[in-house]
């Protein structure tokens, strides 16, 4: 058993509890009932390609989170949430930056992408820095 102290809150970490045949049938569960939530979501709203948005991650980031509450804890997932929560307004911005430039610049993908990367990479380390340290 590992403990981290960080400010005035105490985490324990130790390994998960269930074993990996119940972890892997619950991420399916939970998953699979979360998917068809959000696909049915997605044939509500227009366009359809929202479908696709809607689909896989925030089943995986939802059934990861109850996994780590079963193993370590509320506040340890509550600090996992918010770093995902910090990813997902990081990759928005990337995506509106690579969507403008595209856009307004008639830039090509590849380019556009792959120069966007170092705008990511600062907006995650300030954000690290800033809010999740």
């Amino acid at each position: 058993m590992l403990r981290i102290r960080r400010d005035r809150i105490a985490w324990r970490i130790t390994e998960p509890q269930g074993s990996p045949v119940k972890d892997l049938i619950f991420r399916f569960l939970i998953g699979g009932i979360v998917v068809s939530a959000f696909a049915a979501l997605g044939d509500v709203l227009k366009p359809k390609s929202f479908a696709g948005l809607f689909g896989a991650a925030p089943s995986i980031a939802l059934a990861t989170l109850g996994l780590t509450i079963a193993a370590n804890g509320k506040m340890y997932a509550a600090t996992e949430a918010r770093s995902m929560i910090a990813g997902a307004l990081v990759f928005f911005l990337y995506a509106w930056l690579c969507s403008w430039l595209m856009l307004r610049g008639k830039l090509k993908a590849m380019p556009v992408t792959l120069s966007a990367l170092g705008f990511w990479l600062a907006c995650s380390i300030s954000i690290w820095f800033l809010v999740l340290r």
